[in-house]
């Protein structure tokens, strides 16, 4: 199926229908600019440097979505948290964590978030409220509900965001967990990154109900489509369920309806689904390209433009070589951080 202009998730069968965008001041369009650039441009290298072989094991791209990560985090307040699954680089990023620090770790090397015995599915930053990257497809959200029933039982008025895809959705601990949330009145908003493909099969020939904002609607709790694509658009959504949890109400769903322009993983080479339906996505809703077309209408320069992607492609190069020429741990690292 070919994506439409209007919404990429109608193309998967979902009747939603487009709602019209809030408005963006410039400077949060260019902060929204900055910010969805620099994880593109991280993942972009990323790839380049899983492809050399600086970095093996798993490696999943977030290229597409980087609206609804960029978009959430200006809906947050201070000490509110962030949980997900492995595509969690762009989550690391936006929560404020150093470029740095995540590409290291993607290398195996000292200086990376977990110091280089995570790589790219397991990093963490209490510092940043970050509280992972989770390997196990669905284990988030459990724990995710945790970090909102801490906060409930300690009395604070954080919100958890919750991050999982349309295949996790069918995880059978998912329901517990709101099955618990709703029963508790927990502060959890469950974002629902719908990339329509979850590890290469369609939503539609995987899912009874495609509708991911229903998924909770025997826990009675509401939830929305979102246009995941368009960062104004994530940041209303997101002011609305993290007020609505904030004031007591309970959990939140927001489906995010978005496109992965890349594989499940960068070993998958995506044959379940045409180039002409990337390039399309690619070329109608691209998420940075959005603003970026936006801010030039409103008399922004090319050459400012150019300049903010320029010093983001510097932070990235910077961190590039910190993570190729930064040590490797110690044997002695073997031994710690362990269980017993």
């Amino acid at each position: 199926m070919v994506a439409s202009k209007k919404n990429v998730a109608q193309a998967a069968g979902s009747g939603s229908k487009s709602q019209p965008s809030p408005s963006f001041t410039r400077e949060q369009d260019l902060h929204a600019l900055r910010e969805m650039l620099l994880i593109r441009r991280f993942e972009e290298k990323a790839g380049q440097l899983y492809g050399m072989g600086a970095i093996g094991g798993f490696c999943h791209l977030y290229i597409g979505q980087e609206a609804i990560v960029v978009g959430m985090q200006m809906a947050l307040g201070e000490g509110d948290q962030v949980i997900t699954g492995y595509r969690d680089h762009g989550h690391m990023l936006a929560c404020g964590m150093d470029a740095k620090g995540v590409m290291a770790e993607l290398t195996g090397r000292r200086g990376g978030y977990s110091r280089g015995k995570g790589g790219s599915m397991h990093m963490f930053s209490k510092e940043k409220h970050f509280y992972g990257g989770h390997g196990i497809v669905g284990a988030q959200v459990s724990l995710g509900t945790g970090l909102a029933f801490a906060n409930r039982y300690r009395g604070n008025d954080r919100v958890s965001l919750t991050y999982f895809g349309d295949g996790a959705a069918n995880q059978g601990q998912v329901y517990e967990s709101f099955n618990m949330a709703q029963l508790w009145k927990l502060p959890v908003v469950y974002i629902i990154e719908n990339n329509r493909y979850a590890m290469g099969t369609s939503v539609a020939r995987s899912s009874a109900q495609i509708d991911f904002s229903r998924r909770g609607v025997s826990f009675d709790i509401p939830g929305e489509q979102v246009d995941g694509m368009d960062v104004r658009a994530v940041k209303a959504a997101g002011d609305k369920a993290v007020k609505w949890c904030r004031e007591g109400n309970g959990p939140y769903i927001l489906e995010m309806q978005t496109y992965r322009y890349r594989g499940h993983s960068m070993s998958d080479p995506a044959k379940y689904r045409t180039r002409e339906e990337v390039d399309k996505v690619r070329h109608d809703q691209d998420p940075i390209e959005q603003v970026r077309n936006r801010l030039l209408a409103s008399k922004v320069s090319e050459d400012e433009l150019k300049k903010i992607d320029a010093k983001v492609r510097e932070i990235i190069n910077t961190a590039a070589d910190f993570a190729q020429n930064d040590p490797e741990p110690d044997a002695s690292e073997l031994y710690t951080d362990i269980y017993r």
